[in-house]
């Protein structure tokens, strides 16, 4: 993903000479071609994301769109009152790029896992969150912020993950994207977790149980007619995320069900409010904590056995 929004942001930032980057001396071996092809519009803040989120608010204030880029939890937690104060409290054209959300970053310890992050930032008002699931929905999601106006927030995974869509149509801020047709199961994903959920499917498919498959490349403002159609059509909605279900995106489609009169049941997959005390990597580390293709299929069939379904 991080060289899809790369590629992404190069073509724009040429077409648009009030797109501006700005790391937080981070990235550059990602970032080379950029600052390579347009060196005026790119800076190096420095190992300092609470100056880096205010000199992207001031730069917005003057008119341009900037986009500041850094790692896990970096420019997100660190930096969230400036981001606050300064950016989203403005309304300013600050797009905030995080490159390895939930588990990338796991060797490192749970100070770089980026666990909380979309809980944090759909809380500020009138901020887009987004988190893309594939290659196509990144380059999607990092024209769409770029248009948007306001403060945004860009969750990427980090490198290596699959292209998994086609050509996407239609493709907006606030749409869910449908993968499968399905019945009596939804299943919704959101960011790089989603080829998990591919993987899960299979599993399921090869037992004969068929779920809808959305994947969710808006967190907020979420899909709302989604949603509510999956309430009456199915009779289990499954969210998946590799983050904490407090407060993410688990809690974001909950709190739509709860003013929905519908017949189905929820259920949520993530961390279940803890920190990670392990160390590892990525594959690892969702393997342990449920949140991998095989344990996503487990749980959605042992739900379905609770409720009567097998």
């Amino acid at each position: 993903m991080r060289d899809t929004f790369v590629k992404t942001l190069i073509s724009l930032a040429k077409g648009d000479r009030s797109i501006e980057l700005v790391t937080g001396d981070l990235g550059f071996g990602v970032l080379k071609p950029f600052w390579e092809q347009l060196p005026d519009q790119f800076t190096n803040a420095g190992i300092a994301e609470q100056n880096m989120a205010s000199l992207a608010a001031g730069m917005a204030l003057e008119g341009k769109t900037v986009f500041i880029y850094s790692i896990g939890n970096f420019p997100t937690l660190r930096c969230l009152e400036q981001i606050r104060n300064d950016c989203a409290y403005h309304k300013a054209n600050v797009k905030v790029v995080c490159v390895g959300g939930g588990f990338v970053y796991g060797a490192l310890g749970m100070s770089h896992q980026a666990t909380e992050d979309l809980a944090v930032m759909r809380a500020l008002p009138d901020v887009v969150v987004m988190a893309p699931g594939d290659l196509v929905e990144a380059e999607e999601c990092t024209k769409a912020i770029a248009r948007h106006p306001g403060t945004c927030y860009l969750r990427l995974g980090r490198g290596g993950e699959k292209r998994i869509h086609g050509e996407l149509k239609g493709f907006g801020v606030g749409k869910a994207v449908r993968v499968h047709d399905g019945e009596e199961v939804a299943i919704f994903s959101t960011g790089a977790i989603f080829d998990e959920v591919e993987k899960a499917y299979e599993i399921l498919s090869q037992q004969g149980v068929f779920p809808a498959v959305y994947t969710f490349p808006t967190v907020k403002p979420i899909d709302n007619e989604v949603i509510k159609q999956c309430c009456l059509d199915t009779s289990l909605i499954v969210t998946v995320e590799e983050h904490n279900i407090v407060a993410g995106f688990g809690s974001a489609v909950a709190e739509v069900m709860a003013e929905t009169d519908g017949k189905a049941k929820l259920m949520r997959v993530g961390l279940h409010d803890e920190y990670s005390v392990l160390v590892g990597s990525q594959k690892y580390l969702r393997e342990q904590y449920g949140i991998n293709g095989r344990s996503i299929a487990e749980q959605v069939i042992d739900r379905l056995k609770q409720m009567g379904y097998r």
